[in-house]
């Protein structure tokens, strides 16, 4: 498995002073791990800094945005990049979720100050502030149109609000426990939750209900995602007709990572288990690639990637560190995930 190599500091406040300094760390598996520093010794006549590294570290290129650093004995290189800005104002704490608008002209964040707030993405300026929970609020999500968010909290209360006016328009209730994720089923008429109490639940926005349970699984449900089901994939066919009431379930199905170290696919129209895969520890995430490639992150720091036609096997297991895996977004021809380090 290929060696890590990391910055362990804020590099670009460290490196933004005339003499500054940052640690370095290469770790790759079953080896110590190689330490050392990157120093800011000035700037160059064209305003890129000057870098040198500690011994067993190379610097290479260098912008006014980038540092691209190498480990020889490794044979490993990795670019680091400066936030392209930093909004330093909008929460007093930790931020535990956030999104964007699909527009990307306004942002959503939840924090452990316990304050939910709707800010322009382009300069951080806060635009509305969304009060109602109790308690912390566990996550948040623009639909589709970037004029609504779909929020879910320790309350066990999820919730829709109006971007323009900060109004809470819709809330429900059911859950027993803290609502942990959510999704949105295509253009928004039926949302998902996933909560401590070990459900996953389907809702109509239109009538504020719960159309059903899709999953009790017996154990806290961390994270979930929805998609489109590969065509070969068996869903598996509901005991009853649906509600009319469902727009959109047909043809998905919906991922559950979940507290007891298994990751479940389930028929979202059908309720019925599609696959069930253990894992090393408890998922807290997961996402898709494509309608059959799937991935899933887990508490002592393993990505799985699956292919949801075959589970019996992961396609691949990347391992960068052992803090747990927390969020898997796709990106392009791969995906971001964020790390309790």
């Amino acid at each position: 498995m290929a060696a890590t190599l990391r910055i362990q500091s804020d590099w670009n406040r460290a490196l933004s002073r005339d003499e500054g300094e940052a640690w370095l760390s290469c770790r790759s598996p079953g080896k110590p791990t190689l330490y050392g520093s990157v120093t800011r010794r000035g700037l160059s006549s064209d305003g890129v800094p000057d870098i040198a590294a500690s011994e067993g570290f190379v610097v290479g290129e260098v912008t006014k945005k980038s540092i691209l650093i190498s480990c020889p004995h490794e044979n490993v290189s990795t670019k680091f990049l400066a936030p392209y800005t930093s909004f330093s104002r909008i929460h007093q704490k930790s931020i535990t979720c956030l999104d964007i608008s699909s527009g990307g002209g306004l942002g959503v964040s939840a924090s452990t100050d316990g304050t939910m707030k709707i800010w322009q993405a382009a300069n951080g300026e806060i635009r509305r502030l969304l009060e109602g929970h109790v308690y912390d609020v566990n996550c948040c999500r623009f639909f589709p149109s970037g004029l609504v968010v779909l929020s879910g909290g320790m309350d066990a209360q999820l919730k829709i609000w109006s971007a323009e006016d900060a109004s809470c328009v819709v809330t429900f209730k059911g859950h027993k426990g803290g609502i942990l994720d959510t999704a949105i089923v295509d253009r928004g008429r039926n949302v998902l939750s996933c909560s401590r109490d070990g459900t996953a639940r389907l809702w109509d926005c239109g009538k504020s209900a719960c159309l059903g349970t899709i999953a009790d699984c017996g154990s806290p449900v961390n994270g979930i995602a929805v998609g489109t089901a590969d065509n070969s994939l068996n869903l598996g066919t509901p005991d009853k007709p649906p509600s009319e009431r469902e727009v959109g379930t047909e043809g998905k199905i919906l991922l559950l990572a979940r507290e007891d170290k298994k990751l479940q696919g389930v028929g979202l129209q059908s309720r019925q288990p599609v696959f069930l895969f253990v894992g090393s520890d408890a998922f807290n995430c997961c996402t898709f690639l494509s309608s059959t490639y799937i991935l899933a992150g887990t508490q002592d720091g393993n990505i799985y990637q699956l292919d949801v036609r075959n589970t019996s096997a992961p396609i691949q297991v990347i391992h960068r560190s052992g803090a747990p895996v927390l969020s898997l977004l796709p990106y392009r021809d791969g995906f971001i995930a964020s790390q309790g380090n």
